[in-house]
Formats: C-alpha cells, sequence, structure tokens
C-alpha cells in the first residue's frame, strides 16, 4: 500500500530556513514523479516543487523559486524541501504526493504544518 508520510514542519521566524522530508514506501519510489504542494488558509493546495525520478530535472513555482530546492534519495526512499527565506506568505499545510501507483489518481501525505511569524 502506497504511503507517503511528512515531517520537520514547524514554526519559524521570517527569513529562516526549514527542511521538510517524506518519507515513501509501499510503490516503486525510484519510478515515481514527486511533488511538494502546499495549502494555505482559506485558498487551493498548489504544488510548488516538482522531480524527476533520477533528481536530475526540477521545476518550481514562480512564488518559490530561488528559495526552495526540491531533492530526493532514491535509496532512503525519501523527497525533501529545503525552504530559505521564508516569509508570512509560505505558511501553509505542505504535503508531498505522487500519482505512479497510486489507484486513486493521486496520492497525498497527511501533510506537515509550515508558520512563519515574526
Amino acid at each position: 500500500q502506497l504511503h507517503l508520510v511528512e515531517s520537520w514542519g514547524g514554526l519559524v521566524q521570517p527569513g529562516w530556513s526549514l527542511t521538510l522530508s517524506c518519507a515513501a514506501s509501499g510503490f516503486n519510489f525510484s519510478s515515481a514523479i514527486m511533488y511538494w504542494s502546499r495549502q494555505a488558509p482559506r485558498k487551493e493546495r498548489a504544488v510548488v516543487a516538482v522531480i524527476s525520478v533520477s533528481g536530475g530535472v526540477t521545476n518550481y513555482a514562480d512564488s518559490v523559486k530561488g528559495r526552495f530546492t526540491i531533492s530526493r534519495d532514491n535509496v532512503k526512499n525519501t523527497v525533501d524541501l529545503q525552504m530559505n527565506n521564508l516569509q508570512h506568505e509560505d505558511t501553509a499545510v505542505y504535503y508531498c504526493s505522487t500519482a505512479y501507483e497510486c489507484t486513486s489518481g493521486i496520492c497525498w501525505g497527511q501533510g506537515t504544518q509550515v508558520t512563519v511569524s515574526s
């Protein structure tokens, strides 16, 4: 059964950094394109970063480009999101996801809360 577990969210001040991690199991992780998305209060969930199966190709939403970095470890079956220079508008629940071998279309983790507040 496909399982995604996000961790290492928290409360930080503007300008601080945070690295989220997503542990994957139950599917062939090294063949899966992986995504990080976020959902802020009263807003729709939106993709912020995507990484190819090898990790060699990444893409970012304009709002996080230059500040966030997505990476993956195909041995540990993890995908990380390094977030630098966090701002108030980055406050959201962050989710990792994949469509690979997901019978429901897109499979999501439970999310991890990131709050940026001074």
